[in-house]
């Protein structure tokens, strides 16, 4: 192991799924997600975890793989999703992703079209380019609304970002389990040690989860890398965007492939078609 820290970065893969992405651990989930969904949403008592890749209803539909996908007892779907850079479309990516478990409701014969609840969540490492003047807000629900009342017109269909970058409290802040979550996501890598506000068992947990140094070999040379990808990643995204260089998708594609990434994840990333990559 290269890496100082004492705690895993949990925007890398692996330490997203190592936090939250298993079925022992499926508790911590539930304690987030209890945390940022709205009421009408009701309290979360367990969760099972489905198929992260999904497919069209033929062959020729384009397929999507999800970080998290689970369902509640009463089937409501959770797609959970960590975005550790930029990307161009994301919020059209995060309709397309909530199309899925829409369409997979469809049942033969004669049906109502009742549908289940489904609630997008999007744990960004970055801000919104249109939310840059909204210095203070972290949470965003969203919903269908009627623009001429203001009323939410669909409640079945909810989209959830937290822009982690815009949480700044410090721990002497913290007044409830969101804003602890919020800060453990965003600071876990820098803390040495567990901080007083954070002794909840559920908290307890993710420190004993996330400590580096209790990891076998294999674990720590799977996170190093992990924690490579990750870091490559935030550099050719961010870096193309600070020089104003958006607009040279496939040049960003092309970086993505060249540090590991898979051309399909690549190009969805930067926005270009797969096809225009892989001919360059």
């Amino acid at each position: 192991m290269t890496t100082q820290e004492r705690y895993i970065n949990p925007f890398t893969d692996f330490g997203f799924k190592k936090i939250f992405g298993s079925e022992v651990n499926k508790d911590l989930l539930i304690a987030f997600l209890n945390s940022l969904l709205p009421d009408d949403a009701g309290i979360i008592a367990d969760l099972s975890f489905m198929p992260t890749e999904q497919t069209g209803r033929s062959a020729y539909d384009r397929r999507a793989i999800f970080d998290l996908h689970c369902k509640n007892k009463r089937g409501d779907t959770f797609i959970v999703e960590m975005q550790r850079a930029k990307q161009n479309y994301f919020k059209d990516r995060s309709v397309f992703y909530a199309s899925f478990p829409i369409q997979q409701q469809a049942k033969k014969g004669a049906w109502d079209f009742c549908l289940k609840p489904v609630y997008m969540v999007g744990i960004l490492d970055f801000i919104f380019d249109e939310d840059q003047a909204s210095r203070d807000v972290v949470h965003h629900e969203v919903k269908l609304m009627d623009r001429s009342t203001g009323q939410v017109f669909y409640n079945k269909l909810t989209f959830i970002y937290l822009e982690l970058p815009k949480f700044r409290k410090s721990v002497d802040e913290l007044v409830n389990d969101f804003d602890k979550w919020c800060y453990l996501l965003r600071y876990l890598p820098e803390l040495t040690d567990r901080p007083e506000r954070l002794q909840e068992k559920v908290f307890s947990k993710v420190f004993e989860i996330a400590e580096i140094a209790k990891y076998s070999p294999a674990e720590a040379a799977a996170y190093e890398e992990s924690l490579k990808i990750y870091r490559d990643l935030k550099n050719v995204i961010d870096t193309a965007y600070d020089e104003g260089k958006a607009e040279g998708k496939l040049e960003v594609a092309q970086r993505l492939v060249e540090i590991g990434m898979g051309a399909e994840q690549a190009a969805e990333i930067a926005g270009v078609p797969v096809a225009l990559l892989q001919s360059s």
